[in-house]
């Protein structure tokens, strides 16, 4: 549905892409992932048209992109932009209406939106009346109303609870099981691991990583050991047999060597801290992400 093809941008004597290159399937949920500042969001407004890249090619089923594939498209940016002294039910009419659906239609959708994101008795409050992440779902309904082919996403669980995350989540889930396509960008890799099927990092302006998540995981190793514990987390430091030790409070990531079995980890780690939880799993993607990325973060 979406490719793109040596991207090129310069801001003065800043390089925000360089060479980018990815395809997007029909049907799928792909990730366009990467640090602050990787290049992900330049990379996002020009595939929309909204500026201009240096050099390269951008195209939706085939064809540079046009008015009539535009109608098909919804975007939501970082940065919000809500009508904050209008009602929330005009604010998603109007914007309905800009996509072509009637005052009729846009009101019946926008009340069922409403009313599954249990914003209905917010209908007729002003915007600015309504919290940061009730607001965040208003716009998310926004992109909705015309049902669109390919939705694009820009950190859109940033300001968001837990359950408010699990409702964006679930809908981006029913939406590619109907069909749709659902381009996510975002730093949060743990979000990204359990929602797409595949994946683009990027960092500094070029593309680091792209594929299938499992064949990603499989490359960068499944020899894993994650660790739920009670205790000081520095003693986990030495373990035999392990490659590298992630800490985090309360929590170790342990790569092995491939010299010793989990059993054995086990029986070292025990000595050492009061255990609650022991899996080998693949790696993680938040591992991978530090591991390929180097741990850096550009503002």
């Amino acid at each position: 549905m979406l490719e793109i093809r040596d991207l090129r941008k310069n801001f003065g004597n800043t390089t925000a892409l360089d060479g980018v290159t990815f395809s997007v399937k029909q049907g799928e949920i792909f990730g366009l992932l990467g640090p602050n500042g990787a290049g992900k969001t330049t990379t996002i407004r020009i595939s929309l048209g909204i500026i201009e890249a240096d050099s390269g090619v951008v195209q939706f089923n085939g064809e540079p992109l046009t008015e009539k594939f535009k109608e098909k498209l919804a975007y939501l940016p970082e940065e919000r932009g809500l009508y904050r002294k209008s009602r929330v039910l005009d604010v998603l009419i109007y914007f309905a209406g800009l996509r072509g659906l009637s005052a009729f239609e846009a009101r019946k959708r926008a009340m069922e939106w409403l009313k599954r994101f249990e914003l209905d008795r917010y209908a007729n409050h002003k915007v600015e009346e309504l919290s940061k992440g009730m607001q965040q779902k208003v716009q998310f309904i926004s992109c909705l109303l015309h049902e669109p082919q390919l939705l694009i996403l820009d950190e859109p669980f940033s300001g968001l609870d837990p359950v408010n995350q699990m409702v964006i989540k679930d809908t981006m889930r029913e939406m590619k099981a109907s069909g749709k396509t659902i381009v996510f960008s975002t730093h949060q890799m743990e979000q990204a691991e359990k929602l797409c099927d595949r994946i683009c990092l990027i960092d500094r302006g070029r593309v680091v990583l792209y594929g299938e998540l499992p064949e990603i995981k499989k490359k960068y190793g499944t020899n894993s050991i994650h660790i739920e514990f009670d205790g000081e987390s520095s003693k986990l430091t030495n373990i035999r047999g392990a490659a590298k030790v992630d800490l985090y409070e309360n929590y170790a990531e342990i790569k092995t060597d491939g010299q010793v079995s989990s059993s054995d980890i086990l029986k070292q780690v025990v000595d050492l801290v009061n255990v609650r939880k022991f899996s080998a799993e693949e790696a993680s993607l938040n591992s991978i992400f530090i591991q390929v990325v180097g741990g850096h973060n550009d503002a």
